[in-house]
Parts: C-alpha cells; structure tokens; sequence
C-alpha cells in the first residue's frame, strides 16, 4: 500500500498520527518553504485506497510542527513562524481555541507529555529557548534556557516522568527536568554539526538517538553519555526527522534532506530499507501506533505518503496481529 494526498502549494513540514483514531493523520504546512506566507494544517483520514481531506485549518504564517492531545481525541497544537503555538479543536471550530506567544522568533516544535497524569506542551524555538506550557493557561509555566542556538526538536521522555530532551543548532543535544528549571541535567555534544532531530527508544528508558546535519544518525545511553552507543550511516545530506518504532525496539525511521527516508535495524546498525517516493526535502515521519508498519511522511514536494514498507523488519508483529 502506498497512498498519497497533494497538500497543493503548501510544503509539508511534519506529520502525526492521532494516538486515538487509527485512520487519522495530520499534516502541518506552509507556503514559499516557511520563508513567507501563510501554513494549513490538514486533518487527513486513511482508507483502503485512498486519503481523504476531513477538515482544512489556514494560519496567518507558517506551520512547522504539530503534536496531538493525548487526553483528547479532537485537540492538537501546532507551532507556527509567528512565534506562537495554537490549540485547535478539530472537530469544531475553524479558528484556534487558544493562540499563545511567548517567543520572540519562530517555533520549531511542539510535544504533548505522554507520562501519565500530565498534560504539559513544550516548544522549542529560534529564540534558543524551550517553554513548559499547560494549555489550560495563558502563560508558560517555565521557561528553560542554555542553547546557544536553534532548538530545532524537542521530545518529551515516554517513561521517565518530567523528562525530555532537546536538539539544537549548537551541535548539542541537552536533557532538562520541568522540576529543575534552573538547567539542563545533562549535555551531550551528539554531532559535528547542528542536531536536528532527537527521539526517545519507547521500549528502553535510558536510549536517546539525534540526527544532524551531518548526515549521521546516533543512538545514546543515558547511563554514559561520552560516547554514543551506536552509529548509523547512509544519509547524503541532512537527517531531518527521526522516529523510533512503537512495535520493534531495534527498529528506527529517518527522513532526510536526500528525498528519501530510512528504516534501520540499530542494534546490527544496518539500513533495512531505503524508501524513495519524494523529489524534495522529507520533513515529517511517523508510525501509526494502531497499525504495525503503516508510516506516513511528508515533505517540501507538497505530498503526502501513507505506506507499510516492504522491509521484513516489521513480519514479526504484523503475522502475531494478523
């Protein structure tokens, strides 16, 4: 199965799929590549043999990223060029429920906490800086600071509660805790060059993997930080998103500036698969939670793919579910 959507003029930056519904997915856009103009977000339903448009949201600038509500089956918020987040209610209205702007220059990202019981937003901003925000309020409740450049990700830890990590343009990838707001608790210089990208081994607490501009991918154990514990090479150009599988612990997705996304097999540290069905910059990857092996990514050729790769990496879990 390989599916696409055109978003039509809109360069797509990041997708997600709902953690409630296992035909929805997301995408966030903007016009001019996020230089000018303004960003849509589309709320997209899978089928059999097609992708299907349920709602069109426009926003007066840039849309960058998006992250669903994991307490609500209709809310999500996205980041936008303006330097503010938005909360929308999809299944309502055409304008957010809430707007809130605190950063100065363009935001990067957005992620809901996954740690039962808390329902805290972070984003990551060109303003170096990274704020905690609780959707139900006006204001930040914490903003922690210590990049020297860009945070271009940020990623809430799925199992240890209060913790998430960032990745930045000063070549680092740092770790905070929302009850120690006076620093990062741990700093890795992850890469040569600026760090994209990070995300969190759902099925080992103490694993943390970053992708750079320098085309590798490194997987790090949060127990010793001095060297990374793996190293995957193949990228040409930038990896601009990484994601690990919901199903398999060894398996990792990266989408990157070379048109094309991989699958890996981290502990052989070998690509599985090279998927190539874009002509320009993949910026946005991600698993269906409810579907093993069904991914879909986006990026600056204005489509969308839906698709179950044909790698075997995923058999296991597709014959015990089948």
């Amino acid at each position: 199965m390989n599916l696409t959507f055109r978003t039509k003029s809109r360069h797509g930056y990041s997708v997600k799929f709902s953690p409630y519904f296992p035909q929805r997915l997301a995408c966030v856009s903007s016009q001019y590549f996020g230089i000018a103009g303004c960003g849509s977000l589309f709320i997209l339903d899978v089928y059999p043999n097609e992708i299907r448009l349920v709602k069109l949201f426009d926003w007066n600038d840039g849309l960058f990223d998006l992250t669903w509500a994991e307490n609500n089956e209709n809310v999500l918020v996205t980041a936008s060029g303006d330097g503010s987040i938005q909360v929308w209610d999809v299944a309502q209205n055409q304008v957010p429920l809430k707007i809130l702007k605190e950063h100065t220059k363009e935001v990067n990202a957005v992620d809901w906490s996954q740690t039962r019981n808390e329902h805290f937003v972070i984003s990551g901003s060109w303003d170096k800086s990274i704020k905690l925000w609780d959707i139900l309020h006006s204001n930040s409740l914490l903003t922690f600071l210590g990049h020297e450049h860009i945070v271009y990700n940020v990623s809430w830890a799925p199992h240890i509660p209060g913790c998430f990590a960032s990745a930045s343009g000063d070549h680092t990838v740092r770790l905070w805790d929302r009850r120690k707001p006076e620093g990062c608790i741990a700093l890795i210089p992850a890469h040569e060059g600026e760090v994209l990208t990070c995300d969190w081994c759902k099925y080992d607490q103490n694993i943390l993997f970053s992708g750079s501009v320098d085309g590798v991918i490194r997987g790090w154990d949060m127990r010793n930080t001095s060297q990374p514990r793996c190293e995957l090479r193949g990228h040409r150009y930038a990896v601009r998103r990484i994601r690990t599988s919901p199903f398999v612990g060894s398996v990792l997705a990266s989408a990157s500036y070379d048109f094309s996304v991989k699958l890996w097999e981290v502990d052989r540290q070998v690509c599985v698969d090279t998927i190539e069905h874009h002509t320009e910059f993949v910026y946005g990857l991600d698993f269906n939670i409810h579907n093993p092996g069904q991914m879909a990514d986006c990026g600056w050729d204005e489509l969308v793919h839906v698709y179950q790769p044909s790698s075997a990496v995923f058999a296991p879990i597709v014959s015990v579910q089948n």
